[in-house]
């Protein structure tokens, strides 16, 4: 019983040492490869220096910080009895963008204040109440529903008075589309 296991090892190491791979011609062409191969490496360039560089605005404003909010002031010739937008004060956030640039993301109630989220075409989101800056054009923000929102804004008419128009944005319309009413 004991002769069998010992004849099948024999058996399998023999099939084994039958399948060694000859590889003679080949370590001999590796060998004269190496021989003949000739390692070149090319000299790393050489650096010229450079002149140091001075920087000549330090007195301007870094490039790296905001802009001041400089504008010209606006000459406006006014008329009697006409609407006239508040030139001299400081703007708000969302009076950076038009209201086609902003969309409503929804409402809340904080403390018993209705609040409204306005997403804008540049990802930033928004929050503003009633009497609320608006838009590019001098809106206001006069009422607050779940779903919409209504601002009065006032436009030039070209005769140096302003005309005041309502619009609502809703829910529905999107960044770059306004309902008017």
């Amino acid at each position: 019983m004991k002769i069998r296991p010992i004849i099948f090892s024999l058996f399998c190491l023999g099939s084994l040492s039958a399948c060694a791979p000859q590889t003679d011609d080949l370590v001999a062409y590796i060998a004269q490869v190496k021989q003949n191969t000739q390692v070149r490496i090319e000299p790393y360039p050489e650096f010229k220096t450079q002149p140091a560089f001075t920087y000549k605005a330090a007195k301007l404003r870094s490039p790296f910080a905001p802009p001041l909010e400089r504008s010209e002031p606006v000459v406006v010739a006014k008329q009697a009895n006409c609407v006239q937008p508040d030139f001299g004060r400081r703007k708000e956030a969302l009076e950076n963008y038009g209201l086609d640039a902003l969309s409503l993301g929804g409402s809340f109630t904080s403390q018993g204040v209705k609040w409204v989220l306005f997403k804008s075409n540049d990802g930033s989101l928004h929050k503003a109440k009633v009497g609320s800056k608006v838009g590019l054009f001098y809106g206001t923000i006069k009422k607050i529903t779940n779903n919409s929102v209504m601002i009065e804004q006032l436009l030039p008419d070209g005769a140096g008075c302003w005309q005041r128009e309502e619009t609502t944005l809703t829910m529905s319309s999107t960044a770059g589309e306004n309902k008017n009413v």
